[in-house]
């Protein structure tokens, strides 16, 4: 295997991490009604799980 290849299945992997993190921030800007009627699991901000979530994955969910 090619130095190239490997370069271009980590591009891959970034890329794909990227548009994850991308839909994660947008389904979180969503109203929370909205949130509530497509399933998406609402925390609250001050929840200290949240926080440690939000430390550890660098989301809050």
């Amino acid at each position: 295997m090619s130095m190239f290849d490997n370069l271009s299945r980590f591009g891959v992997t970034i890329r794909q991490a990227h548009a994850r993190n991308k839909a994660i921030r947008a389904l979180n800007d969503l109203p929370a009604h909205v949130q509530k009627d497509i399933g998406w699991p609402a925390s609250p901000p001050s929840d200290p799980q949240a926080a440690l979530h939000a430390l550890l994955l660098g989301t809050p969910r």
